[in-house]
């Protein structure tokens, strides 16, 4: 699962060399912290959030195949 958010995260970003993930593990929760460069962040979001609400629904749908629930984070290099 973790492997399709990259290409589609890298699939929209300009600078997919400069993305940071942070995958962390608990029981049947996965935390994936994405972190983008700041010019980035309006295309892997999209207009309205569509593109990252999309992600979500994938992620969400591929995790029931794997029992895991699937917790993603956007942000942008440098916010807290």
């Amino acid at each position: 699962m973790t492997e399709l958010i990259k290409f589609v995260v890298e699939t929209f970003a300009e600078k997919p060399d400069k993305i940071e993930y942070d995958i962390t593990e608990r029981g049947n929760t996965v935390n994936v912290k994405i972190t983008l460069d700041p010019e980035d962040m309006g295309k892997v979001i999209g207009r309205q959030g569509k593109i990252a609400k999309a992600l979500r629904t994938l992620v969400r749908a591929g995790g029931q195949n794997e029992n895991k629930k699937y917790n993603l984070e956007i942000k942008e290099r440098g916010e807290e």
